[in-house]
């Protein structure tokens, strides 16, 4: 099943890139539309009924909030203020049962802070180089770790790491900042095939590591013309973890105090 249904027909593409065209223009319009006074709910529902405009559903549960420091946190009565970060993860659905999966972080009041502009600008390039590394035969997870180094470089110029990017990529040290995998696999699921097994969809023959942030790599093996998947790199400062690794001494080399 996982060999029938990893390889795109052109007309799963097509359905593909609908389904994707319908989720950009959600999050265009909350980004132009959202403003200090929003609950997340609302911005939610906005993303929802844009969808709904386009003749398609939500492809999975709706991640919308000021807190994006927690992972998938779903929607709540808090209020978006001046100054905050906005994170929404929505994707369309179309008919065909094709769905799109698309996450932005943008400012409140639509400005950036000059730190914020700094993180923003270091996630795009770790982005653009993840997109620049994909290629037919290439594992997924020499893509991911090519984004971990680029991330581990950028923060390392911004002051928030230190010493040796190669060697605190080896030891997870980047993981406090970006805690999970780069990608999955997207198609008539969002998370496509996951119920047969995410190993068995996302490795192959490749063992799953067990080091933190890298064993929660969906997607690992060598990539195929037809594949289709997410590419989602982020950035994360997570009060909790940071509190952790620090009473631990943790990547105490690697990461500023």
């Amino acid at each position: 099943m996982v060999e029938l249904r990893q390889i795109k027909e052109d007309r799963e593409v097509v359905a593909l890139e609908e389904a994707v065209g319908i989720t950009v223009e959600m999050h265009k319009a909350l980004i132009k539309t959202l403003k200090p006074g929003w609950t997340e709910v609302e911005s939610a529902a906005f993303v929802q009924r844009m969808a709904l405009d386009h003749g398609a559903a939500l492809g999975f549960e709706t991640i919308a909030t000021v807190r994006g420091e927690t992972l998938h946190n779903h929607p709540s009565a808090r209020t978006c203020r001046e100054g905050d970060l906005f994170l929404i993860d929505a994707g369309a659905e179309i008919g065909a049962g094709y769905s799109g999966d698309l996450t932005s972080t943008f400012p409140v009041d639509r400005r950036f802070s000059s730190r914020h502009k700094d993180l923003y600008l270091l996630l795009s390039r770790v982005f653009t180089k993840a997109v620049d590394f994909l290629g037919p035969g290439r594992l997924f997870l020499d893509v991911h770790m090519a984004a971990c180094l680029e991330l581990a470089k950028g923060l390392g110029e911004l002051g928030l790491m230190k010493g040796d990017p190669q060697d605190a990529v080896a030891q997870g040290a980047h993981a406090l900042f970006f805690p999970h995998g780069l990608g999955h696999m997207i198609g008539l699921d969002v998370h496509d095939m996951e119920n047969l097994g995410e190993d068995a969809v996302g490795y192959g023959p490749l063992a799953r590591s067990e080091q933190f942030g890298l064993k929660s790599l969906r997607l690992a093996k060598a990539l195929e013309p037809g594949m289709v998947h997410s590419v989602e790199p982020g950035i994360y400062f997570i009060p909790g973890l940071i509190d952790r690794w620090r009473a631990e001494g943790r990547a105490g080399d690697f990461i500023h105090p």
